[in-house]
């Protein structure tokens, strides 16, 4: 939940790792109960690490029923919550191609986030003031192998797990229940299809 504004701190809040591309959207499902309008999040991790995933997740935990994709050519794209559900919306920003400065601000990301939460991809040394209460999320793959993609080199995940770190940039983060609740919902997952599996 928001709380009150505190100092920035580097250490790590929370360290969680999952096990596929499902786990890293359940994770950000569970984070979505922590949330509220006027919380910012910063995702950073390489190429194919599991940002837009875990926004995907974010999404469904706040009632959004549109498919939440990349932003990356409309650099921004705002997510409504079902009506009647009481959640802020999304705005989900891919700030890859910012330069920061006048390249943020023209996306008028501080009057969102009145009644928003703010998740921004590739937001590191760009986007962290714009809130009183800034979440920084590490998403990083253990292994990654190194292929030329047309005439460039990517990474390209070496395996499905990831490790999502929680860090805090501003404000009080209470983010205890998170490891819980997220696991919660992959043991539900893990029995709906034991379920299916049964039935069939």
């Amino acid at each position: 939940m928001t709380g009150d504004t505190g100092k920035p701190q580097a250490s790590a809040l929370e360290n969680i790792e999952t096990k596929s591309a499902e786990e890293t959207r359940l994770l950000g499902q569970a984070l979505a109960e922590f949330l509220d309008a006027g919380d910012l999040v910063i995702l950073e991790g390489e190429l194919g690490a599991g940002k837009t995933t875990f926004t995907q997740g974010l999404g469904a935990g706040l009632g959004v029923k549109q498919r939440v994709t990349s932003p990356t050519f409309i650099i921004a794209r705002t997510h409504r919550a079902e009506s009647g559900s009481g959640k802020p919306q999304l705005v989900h920003v891919d700030a890859y191609r910012l330069e920061g400065g006048d390249d943020v601000d023209a996306l008028d990301l501080e009057s969102a986030l009145e009644n928003s939460i703010v998740v921004v991809e590739w937001g590191r040394g760009k986007v962290e003031d714009l809130s009183a209460h800034t979440l920084l999320i590490e998403l990083k793959r253990p292994q990654t192998e190194e292929i030329p993609v047309t005439g460039t080199i990517a990474d390209i995940p070496g395996d499905t797990n990831c490790m999502a770190t929680f860090r805090s940039v501003s404000g009080n983060w209470n983010l205890s229940g998170v490891k819980e609740a997220w696991q919660s919902l992959v043991a539900a997952a893990n029995a709906a299809v034991e379920t299916d599996d049964t039935e069939e």
